[in-house]
Parts: C-alpha cells; structure tokens; sequence
C-alpha cells in the first residue's frame, strides 16, 4: 500500500547539483533522479519545488532559476583536493535561497555532492534529506558528510551497500536506492538490431574506450549517447580507434533516447571508478535491453548476472566481448519485468517517501 495513504501530504524542496543546469546532461544520473523523484512525489499529491542553476529546465516541473558560476565537478579532482568556491557561487546562492524560503515547507532533499550543504546543516531550521549520489571522492567531503551522518541521524541516504562501502561511516547510511523508472516513458523492443549502446557522460572515469574497443573487436555498431564532458578524452578516443563502428548520437532527452537504445542487443557500462548506482541501466532494462557491466560498483547490486545482463572482470575488454556473444541467451523480457516491478519509479517512490517521512518526525 501507498505509505502516504495515511500520512499528510508533504512540502519538499528539492536542492539541485551545482554543477550543471537540469536538462545539460552535466548533472549526470543526478538529472534523472530528480525528475523521477519529484514527478513521482507530486503524483501523490505532494507540493515539489527546485532549486537549481540558471538555464535548467524539467518539462512542466517548478524551478527556481539560480544564477552563479558552476562547480567543479567531484570526480574530476583528486582524494586530498582543497574545497574550492568560485565568485559568485551558484551552490552558495541556491543555499542562501533555501534558507530564505524555507519557512513555506517541510524538509529538503539535497543532492548537491559538495561540502557546503552538509556544512549548513545544523543552520537550518528544517530537516535536509542529504542524497548522496557518489562514492568516496575527496577528503574534505568525506569528513562533512560523517559529521553530519554523526549529528543527524538517518539523515545520509546512498544508492547502494557497495558506494556505502566507499565511506569509512558505510553503518551510518540509509541505502535507498538511485533511482526508478516510468516503464510507460519507455518502450519495450523484442527484436533489436545488430547494434550496442553506450550512454552516460564522455569522461576518463567512464571509461568509453573499453566499450569503443569491444567495439572494434566484435565488428558490432555501438551507439553512444551522452554529454561530452571531456572534449580531449572524445578525441583521443577517435584518434586511437579509427576503424570502430561507433556512431556519436549526442545527449538526448528521455523520449529519444529510448527510441536509439530499445533497437540495440545490449548496453555496455564500464565505469573506471565505483558507479554508486547506473540510472542508464535500468533505463536500459525498461526497453528490454541487457546490460553488461564491470562487476564494480552500483552495477553489480543491479544487474542479475545472467538473466538481465553479465557481469565481467572489471576493466576487462576480453570479459566484455566474451559478454558479447551471450547476449542472445537472456530473455528481453526478464528485464522489462525488472524495469517493472524491482526498479519502477512507483517502488522507489515508496522508500523515498518512507525515508522522508522518517526524518520529518
């Protein structure tokens, strides 16, 4: 049963990533977490509102635009990295105007990866549901989230036990979850082409070379969709494997995506570092599409090694083109089933909003 059946119905702001507007394809799996989150919310009769940069855009969601300079971005920095704050901070003003209208609801779900959210904590009057959506990055941070996780009981949600692992406070964190799927928003294709998929944003630590090199081996297309987050690492990419059959799609909303990656055999994820979730897999899976990945990270809570994809050797092209040609041994239609029920925005919904129940008391 609906947990909120019951229970009053909630005001919620939700804080963005600063590292990117919503819709740029910068904020990563972020992006999609929050769409699905507040549309699922606001589904139940909750009143959702955002904040987030300049320029972002969700469909018909309600945003309050915040202009500023951008934030770097956590994986791109190293382990003893300093905490760094630009002038005019986008991240610095989206908080100021938290705190400033904070009056008008009854908890904040941030989802910002960064030190000053869980710094501010203790300043604001209303509980902060603090969503933490990657692994271990920088010191720095690692040590404000344990403060918080510390002061504020409950308060530390994680994708799953592997990223919680990342963490020296992993006992502290509530798993739950990355994010769910409308199977309705997504059509399922019994039939695909000769074709494989890559999607997510084009950086060192995703590794598209391995998937481009795979590629290159089996002869089979790969179609890639995503942000270029690293023109020099794209280049690079072209230039050390010019004969791949790769095809640069771009990054693509929601309802052209499942259009490119539904006709496709399968979809490679080889993350280079611990993925805390993998939206993109079970967006995959919503079109019946299985899904080879790393056993790294996220992934591997995800994937049903054999029935909704394979798990590999990490960092192993071998593995992936071995993977490759079992493709035709899983059953499309098991992970559509995945998509519907395990992993379906509704199901996430539930833990969400029990979690955020929680903390309101």
């Amino acid at each position: 049963m609906n947990s909120s059946f019951f229970q009053p119905k909630l005001k919620v702001l939700i804080l963005s990533t600063p590292v990117g507007a919503l819709g740029s394809g910068l904020g990563g799996g972020v992006e999609l977490t929050i769409a699905n989150l507040a549309r699922e919310l606001r589904s139940r009769g909750h009143i959702i509102d955002i904040i987030a940069p300049a320029g972002s855009e969700l469909g018909d969601l309600s945003i309050v635009q915040i202009p500023g300079k951008l934030q770097l971005t956590a994986q791109t920095q190293e382990l003893a990295a300093s905490i760094v704050m630009p002038g005019n901070p986008v991240l610095a003003n989206m908080w100021a105007k938290a705190r400033e209208i904070q009056h008008n609801y009854d908890i904040i779900f941030n989802t910002a990866f960064d030190w000053l959210p869980f710094y501010l904590t203790p300043f604001f009057n209303l509980p902060i549901a603090h969503f933490v959506s990657m692994g271990s990055q920088i010191a720095a941070i690692d040590l404000a989230i344990e403060r918080v996780a510390i002061d504020f009981p409950g308060t530390i949600g994680v994708c799953t036990r592997t990223q919680a692992k990342t963490f020296s406070f992993a006992d502290l964190c509530c798993v739950v979850g990355g994010s769910g799927v409308d199977p309705a928003v997504y059509e399922y294709c019994e039939t695909p082409e000769d074709a494989l998929a890559w999607l997510g944003r084009i950086s060192p630590e995703k590794a598209l070379e391995d998937a481009v090199a795979a590629a290159e081996r089996t002869g089979i297309k790969l179609k890639i969709m995503g942000k270029i987050q690293d023109p020099d690492y794209w280049a690079q990419i072209q230039q050390d494997y010019p004969h791949a059959p790769i095809e640069y799609l771009g990054f693509l909303p929601t309802h052209e995506l499942q259009k490119s990656l539904r006709t496709c055999r399968g979809m490679l994820m080889t993350p280079r570092w611990v993925e805390a979730f993998g939206n993109v897999a079970i967006e995959a899976f919503a079109c019946g599409v299985p899904v080879i990945a790393y056993r790294r990270g996220g992934p591997a809570e995800i994937i049903t090694d054999g029935k909704t994809g394979f798990l590999v050797e990490p960092d192993s092209v071998d593995g992936l083109v071995a993977a490759i040609d079992r493709l035709d041994e899983i059953d499309r239609s098991d992970c559509r089933h995945a998509a519907e029920t395990v992993f379906s925005q509704s199901a996430w919904g539930d833990i969400m909003e029990s979690w955020l129940y929680q903390l309101i008391k």
